[in-house]
Parts: structure tokens; C-alpha cells; sequence
């Protein structure tokens, strides 16, 4: 026998599981950590059976837990073999707190930025399934009072949820999320930096003048991007009293 998948299911399952574990961990000198402490070559020899290996000589069990309410899981985690499994294979029925949570982990982020790095200006969740719009606005009015410095103070009421009863096909509930981060400037002066490495030994160019092209259109794209990337910061870097002054100013000049 060469790989064993072990899969484990509601409340008794996940039980029974989480003791398994606990003695098969015991009888192959694997810790409550994934490391080795045996004493035995022999335990090590098939150990390939239940465990992969991962990175840093860490063990972590072949296994999927499966439950449809969160309860469970949590109990196994707090245990004393709970921190051995990978925290992908917990699969659980959603709630309005972890699909919110979900939405802004950035993770599970499209664009290859990281959210933690910039100041969300405006965000837009839209969630779908049967739940109370009640939970949902008072889980979306959480995450803003908990992570207040990851949203511009000078744009109020920036964040616009919506729910449609009707969930997709497949699933119970699901959420999307569209956020317009100062953190995507990331992603930008990474992108002009790859575009001025090429273009000053003008790589590939001769395909796009080729096809009619000017050079001067590129060198102008850069400078849009730049600017961006500047407006980016500075919006980023605006207080609520600076946002004020602004506005007034451009009363004034219109006046």
C-alpha cells in the first residue's frame, strides 16, 4: 500500500479523526508541530503511508475534514493535534462572517497586489444565497471599525454591499468582491519597471512600429502610468481635513 487518503466527516467522524491521528502521530514519532522526535528507523520507513512531506521536515496528515457547520472544525483545531493538518483540507458550510472574511484576505485576491499595503477607496461586495442583509451589513461595518487604517478616512460610507437570495448553481452562498485599492500601485511600478527595462533595448519594438505604431505612444503610456502610480500615493497619503481644504479650493477657482 502506498498512499492512504483519509477522509473524515461530521461531528462523530471528525471525533474519531482527530483521536486517530493523535495515536498514528504517536506510534510514528510525529509531534503535535509535523516534526520527527521517533527514536526508530522503522518508523520513519512507511510513514509516506498517511503523512506528506512538506517543507522544513514538517509532516502533515493525508487528510480531508469535512463537516457542514464550523463548530466541529474549531474543536479539532484547538486540540492537541489540531495545528498538524493543512488548514486548506478543513471543508465546512460558509457564514456571513468567513465569506466576508474570505472576500478580504489577500489570498484570494485576483490582481497579484497585496490590499495590506495601500488604503481601500471605495470597495463593493455583492453576496448571493439565502442570509439576513441585517448580518451582512453588520459584518461589513466590523471588518471597516476593526481595520479602520486600511480605508481612506476622507471617503465616507465607501463600502456598498448588495445580496441576491438566489445562490449560484452549486453552491449554498457566495460573495464577490471589487475593491478599488491605493495598493494596485504595486502592480503598476512593477509593470513599468519590466516596460523600461525592455524598452530601453527596445525589445520586441519593431513588431508594433511595424504595424504602424509611434514610439512616442509608448513613452506617453509610461508617463500615464507614472502619474498613476503618483495619484495612487497621493490619495493613499489624504487626510480628511487635506480632502476639505481641496474641495474648497476648487469652489473658490469656480467662483
Amino acid at each position: 500500500m502506498r498512499e492512504i487518503v483519509h477522509i473524515q466527516a461530521g461531528q462523530c467522524g471528525n471525533q474519531i479523526g482527530a483521536k486517530f491521528w493523535e495515536v498514528i502521530s504517536d506510534e510514528h514519532g510525529i509531534d503535535p508541530t509535523g516534526s520527527y522526535h521517533g527514536d526508530s528507523e522503522l518508523q520513519l520507513e512507511r510513514i509516506n503511508v498517511y503523512y506528506n512531506e512538506a517543507a522544513g521536515n514538517k509532516y502533515v496528515p493525508r487528510a480531508i475534514l469535512v463537516d457542514l457547520e464550523p463548530g466541529t472544525m474549531d474543536s479539532v483545531r484547538s486540540g492537541p493535534f489540531g495545528q498538524i493538518f493543512r488548514p486548506d483540507n478543513f471543508v465546512f458550510a460558509l457564514t456571513v462572517p468567513e465569506l466576508t472574511q474570505q472576500m478580504f484576505d489577500s489570498k484570494n485576491m485576483m490582481a497579484a497586489c497585496d490590499p495590506r499595503h495601500g488604503r481601500y477607496l471605495t470597495v463593493a461586495a455583492i453576496f448571493r444565497g439565502r442570509m439576513s442583509m441585517k448580518e451582512v451589513d453588520e459584518q461589513m461595518l466590523n471588518v471597516q471599525n476593526k481595520n479602520s487604517s486600511y480605508f481612506v478616512e476622507w471617503i465616507p460610507n465607501n463600502v456598498k454591499t448588495a445580496v441576491c437570495d438566489i445562490p449560484p448553481r452549486g453552491l449554498k452562498m457566495s460573495a464577490t468582491f471589487i475593491g478599488n485599492s491605493t495598493a494596485i500601485q504595486e502592480l503598476f511600478k512593477r509593470i513599468s519597471e519590466q516596460f523600461t527595462a525592455m524598452f530601453r533595448r527596445k525589445a520586441f519594438l519593431h513588431w508594433y512600429t511595424g504595424e504602424g505604431m509611434d514610439e512616442m505612444e509608448f513613452t506617453e503610456a509610461e508617463s500615464n502610468m507614472n502619474d498613476l502610480v503618483s495619484e495612487y500615493q497621493q490619495y493613499q497619503d489624504a487626510t480628511a481635513d487635506e480632502q476639505g481644504e481641496f474641495e474648497e479650493e476648487e469652489v473658490e477657482e469656480e467662483a
